[in-house]
């Protein structure tokens, strides 16, 4: 299934903007600062074309594409998670190659502040995205039927939670993601950058609880599984 953003506004949420620059929230900002967002947001606008794709995956069979090339962590939460959901798929989602040719012209004209505050933005915008594929992943299970009442719809991508970053071969070997223009390099890197790919898993939201007490937990630098799921266990989003 491909996804269709076309009348989809972006609009990157500001504090997370500034927070990936190291600007912690309720700090004073400068007028510069204030600049460089404003041209940034704007560049941004312009520049950005959200693009993805989703297909669903057999339990067995993402077994199977989650080994990979055995480098996985012994332990880690997607091998714990997946044996429990309901419905599985793997996507890949990528802002466009226009925002990469964007940073690249900001680097070569020397205009270094800017390419790091678009950086930012699509860093940001790139994880939005994400989160708009599991929501439309979540949609249509709903409109086939899918009753669990507390059901969602969560991403895990190769390179985090002990899924090993040369699981990106396999997955893109099943989902073909060439269809939107995201390509995969002999190392692992997504062509254009700004993109991500994992596996939704759908299914109660409890299973989803882990803590991250795992070996790798200790090297990872970004986190971002404590504020998951915290916002996951703090509502409970209304059944459409």
């Amino acid at each position: 299934m491909i996804l269709d953003f076309s009348g989809v506004r972006l609009a990157p949420d500001r504090t997370a903007v500034l927070q990936h620059l190291g600007i912690p929230p309720g700090s004073q900002i400068s007028e510069r600062i204030e600049h460089l967002y404003a041209s940034g947001a704007d560049l941004f606008s312009r520049r950005a074309a959200p693009a993805g794709i989703v297909a669903e995956i057999a339990m067995d069979a993402f077994a199977e594409l989650y080994r990979g090339e055995g480098r996985n962590a012994p332990a880690g939460p997607v091998a714990e998670i997946f044996p429990r959901a309901e419905h599985l798929a793997v996507f890949a989602v990528t802002l466009g190659t226009p925002i990469g040719t964007a940073l690249n012209q900001c680097f070569e004209a020397g205009d270094f502040a800017l390419a790091y505050m678009l950086d930012a933005l699509a860093s940001v915008a790139a994880d939005e995205v994400a989160e708009l594929a599991e929501r439309r992943f979540s949609s249509t299970l709903r409109e086939r039927g899918w009753a669990t009442a507390d059901g969602v719809a969560l991403r895990y991508s190769p390179g985090y939670c002990g899924w090993d970053v040369s699981g990106q071969k396999r997955l893109f070997a099943y989902l073909q993601p060439a269809v939107i223009g995201l390509t995969l390099t002999e190392s692992c890197l997504m062509q254009p950058l700004k993109s991500v790919s994992g596996v939704l898993i759908a299914g109660p939201r409890t299973i989803h609880r882990f803590r991250p007490t795992y070996d790798f937990c200790e090297r990872c630098e970004d986190r971002t599984c404590r504020h998951r799921l915290r916002a996951l266990f703090a509502t409970r989003p209304a059944i459409h």
